[in-house]
């Protein structure tokens, strides 16, 4: 299951946030610092309309989305890399996840405390993306110093040595080592090493509700930021999320459209995260249920059914696969096939958002 972990300073709005997008979460929410010791963890379903539509099609008794894990992490503070504040327990709980969500606070309140006495998001994200590359830094030169003395007798090691000598000099200039361009056999390498800034970062912009449809002046500086980063920016507002966990979907619609915008800052949030990782998602549909499974871009059909099961994958012969778009227009299976829509794909078939799939396979 995909993991995301929501960080920030103190008071920007986690919690919040958290507690919003998840819908049995118990983080305390509270106007001080440090009010999340203990990560809270919370599984979210994926909103995915197609679902509804492919259940009613096929009579599915269940439906069953794909899910993303949320983990809120204590605010960090500046010295956190030092072991300041929190820091040690923070660093550790988020080199787990696989993805970053930090929030940013782009909001002014008089009556919610900022850790830093005024609303400033640039110097928020450089607090932050400071303290992780200090860790990464203080890492890597304990690795590479390992691992050079290792390279005298072992060739895996001084290909460690070479990727690792490619990331010191970015982050000695406190920037992140997702800038570095790796190979993916060089990604696998350090991989375990969990370096703090090679992982996918989405800011997420935390606004008031008059700003959620056009953000303001500090997201704008957010974005800047971003786009020398790599990474990606959603606009969202917690305190509007907090209050659509309270409405019915019609009144959340309504509510939505009255600020300007079509979906709340969840959906939002969850489409980034799969853009930036490389997700994709197919579906299976039949009477007993309909479900949505979670695939890294490029997987060949045999890879993909072993995400449902390893048999799958070992025993596949066949995949009959069908485009979510075609299956709905023809109203099912059989006249799908009777059009000649429904496609057997072999084991070199790479597998495409959206594609409906039944997988033919040995035991």
């Amino acid at each position: 299951m995909l993991r995301a972990g929501i960080v920030g300073l103190p008071n920007v709005g986690k919690s919040t946030l958290f507690n919003a997008v998840v819908a049995n979460a118990k983080a305390t929410a509270a106007n001080f610092p440090f009010c999340t010791i203990e990560p809270n963890v919370g599984v979210v379903a994926v909103p995915d309309e197609r679902l509804e539509v492919l259940a009613k099609l096929s009579k599915s008794q269940k439906i069953v989305p794909t899910r993303i894990e949320f983990v809120d992490i204590a605010g960090l503070v500046k010295g956190a890399s030092k072991g300041e504040g929190l820091g040690n327990q923070f660093l550790a709980n988020i080199r787990e996840v696989d993805a970053i969500v930090h929030v940013v606070r782009c909001f002014d309140d008089d009556d919610i405390i900022h850790v830093s006495g005024s609303v400033d998001p640039l110097r928020d994200m450089d607090v932050i993306n400071l303290e992780l590359s200090l860790a990464d830094l203080s890492q890597v030169e304990k690795r590479l110093e390992r691992q050079r003395k290792q390279a005298k007798k072992e060739k895996e090691a001084g290909e460690e040595v070479e990727i690792l000598e490619k990331i010191l000099p970015i982050l000695n200039e406190g920037k992140p080592a997702r800038l570095v361009e790796l190979t993916q056999e060089e990604k696998a390498i350090i991989k375990p090493l969990g370096l703090l800034t090679a992982k996918p970062v989405i800011y997420a912009a935390n606004v008031s509700d008059e700003d959620l449809a056009t953000g303001n002046d500090w997201v704008n500086q957010v974005k800047q930021q971003a786009e020398t980063e790599n990474a990606k920016v959603v606009i969202i507002s917690a305190q509007v999320e907090s209050e659509l966990v309270e409405l019915s979907p019609e009144e959340k619609t309504e509510f939505l459209e009255s600020l300007g915008v079509s979906e709340g800052g969840l959906q939002s949030l969850i489409q980034a995260t799969y853009d930036l990782l490389g997700l994709r998602t197919y579906l299976t549909t039949g009477e007993t249920e309909t479900r949505a499974w979670t695939i890294l871009a490029g997987m060949t059909a045999p890879q993909a059914a072993g995400v449902i099961h390893s048999d799958f994958e070992r025993g596949f012969i066949r995949a009959e696969t069908v485009s979510y778009q075609d299956l709905v227009d023809c109203g099912s299976m059989t006249a799908a096939k009777e059009k000649g829509l429904v496609r057997s794909e072999g084991k070199e078939y790479i597998v495409q958002e959206g594609d409906v799939m039944l997988f033919r396979f040995n035991v």
